[in-house]
């Protein structure tokens, strides 16, 4: 009996779209918004090109010792390293950086200049020609002077210093709050992609443990499996059992060498898919030091599940602030109308050369008022509103979607229990059966045909029970993340 062991993810992060055409005077703060969320988790191959959360950064080289890797290793290493998360992390730095960019539209921006060159003018080419130089002759003592030129030069040295700062702007208000609930949206984001990184990095881990206990258990059957062929080939030989009872322990002892191929494949693949989630080299030797964890959840309703989901679960939090971003884009959008007032000026010295310097100053206060731009203005705010309206109806929708969760995974947590409960039961009939069934055919009441089907039904419950175990594993690091508490209670869920 062939058993598949699945990976999955009960979890999907929306991205609200939000508008990314905004005026110029808010673009700085407003860029914000058109940022990329966490990417989503893939259903196809495990690699890090569809979902960066199966990739990583890797942080060491290869050693020649096997690295003693635990669950809380693992689950570390992932929160270093793994790549989805360095990418919510770096998404976040980008957001803060354009957080400041937004406060300097609130902060006086004051620059100086200076410069010094020396100018040649030509007195003709600016207006001043013969004709309007003759009427300024006589006031001139004696006339123009001998040897007048059109042709001026100077030498001109100054220095300012700039000043400008908006008094009022609404979009620029509103951008600010928008910005700030877009930097708050960013840290959930992160921290959503931390419990990404627990659940993923976790899974991986219990699929190993549960592909290792394949591994020990197809061992343990080959090793019964050369003890039986032993014994069928010795009584061949000594003419108390037939040809026919070597051929079939021979068979069984075959297939179950192939069993134990496929289950060290499956152990060494599923190594590689871990270490690469959490930054160790693929080439690096790995030996688990945990078992399969094995522990007993207290019963919670899902009532009480569903309020710790609500107060806790990060991705309901970043939309809730994606929600407010919208709402102050929609303010930022309202306000267009509203009259912008912003100050100007300069303060500086100019040194002209043989004639002196002197301080000039610019002292400028400018008033903007939006007069007719009615259907941009309008377009702009019914734009802004759809998009709020939608994130509305998606808040509402994840309101029930948690619910939904909440009430499925502890649906699942039962169900698994009960399933591990009677796989465990299955192993031990199973395992009685074959020792009576291997006195039996010892004592020559049997032929081997009976003892290799309590064989394969021993094989068949361990899987089972492996699987099981498995499942039941995961079911309570779903029921976690369904709640909001991975990253601070998977020890406790897992019964560690």
């Amino acid at each position: 009996m062939l058993v598949t062991r699945t990976r999955h993810s009960a979890f999907r992060r929306e991205k609200v779209p939000v508008p990314c055409r905004i005026f110029s005077l808010a673009v700085p703060v407003l860029l914000i918004l058109c940022a990329g969320g966490v990417p989503l988790r893939a259903q196809g191959n495990p690699t890090s090109a569809a979902n960066p959360f199966y990739g990583s950064v890797t942080a060491h080289p290869v050693t020649d010792g096997a690295l003693q890797l635990s669950l809380d290793d693992a689950v570390r290493r992932g929160l270093e390293n793994n790549l989805g998360l360095k990418e919510a992390e770096n998404a976040e730095k980008a957001i803060q950086g354009q957080k400041l960019q937004a406060l300097q539209q609130f902060l006086p921006t004051i620059t100086l200049t200076a410069d010094s060159g020396f100018y040649q003018h030509n007195l003709a080419a600016q207006g001043f020609g013969p004709g309007l130089i003759g009427q300024f002759a006589k006031l001139f003592p004696g006339g123009m002077p001998a040897g007048f030129s059109f042709i001026t030069h100077d030498t001109l040295t100054e220095g300012q210093l700039h000043f400008n700062q908006i008094l009022f702007s609404g979009p620029v208000i509103a951008g600010w709050r928008a910005a700030g609930a877009a930097t708050r949206a960013a840290y959930f984001g992160r921290m959503s992609a931390r419990g990404e990184v627990v659940q993923q990095v976790a899974s991986a881990y219990l699929h190993a443990i549960a592909a290792a206990s394949e591994v020990e258990n197809a061992q343990s059957l080959l090793q019964s499996d050369q003890v039986q062929l032993n014994h069928a080939h010795e009584e061949h030989a000594a003419g108390t059992a037939s040809n026919l009872d070597e051929l079939r322990a021979r068979v069984q002892l075959q297939a179950q060498q192939q069993a134990l191929i496929s289950a060290q494949a499956t152990f060494e693949k599923d190594l590689i898919l871990l270490k690469r989630e959490i930054g160790v080299d693929p080439g690096q030797k790995v030996v688990l030091t945990d078992r399969a964890p094995y522990g007993e959840l207290a019963a919670d309703t899902p009532e009480e599940v569903r309020a710790v989901a609500y107060k806790n679960r990060q991705d309901y939090q970043n939309l809730q602030n994606q929600l407010v971003e919208l709402k102050a884009v929609h303010g930022a959008y309202r306000s267009q109308r509203l009259p912008t007032l912003s100050f100007n000026g300069n303060y500086g010295i100019t040194d002209v050369g043989g004639v002196g310097s002197h301080g000039t100053f610019v002292a400028m206060g400018t008033l903007s008022v939006p007069i007719f731009r009615e259907a941009r203005l309008r377009g702009d705010v019914e734009s802004s509103q759809a998009q709020l309206d939608a994130a509305t109806s998606q808040l509402t929708d994840l309101r029930g979607r948690i619910d939904q969760q909440v009430r499925s995974a502890l649906l699942d947590v039962s169900a698994s229990a009960r399933l591990v409960e009677v796989a465990r039961s299955n192993v031990e009939l199973a395992t009685r059966a074959l020792a009576d069934e291997t006195d039996r055919v010892n004592a020559g009441v049997d032929d081997n045909l009976p003892l290799v089907t309590a064989q394969a039904t021993l094989a068949n419950a361990q899987s089972n029970f492996v699987e099981s175990l498995y499942q039941y594993n995961l079911s309570k690091l779903v029921l976690a993340r369904a709640a909001g508490i991975l990253e601070q209670q998977y020890r406790v869920y897992l019964g560690k």
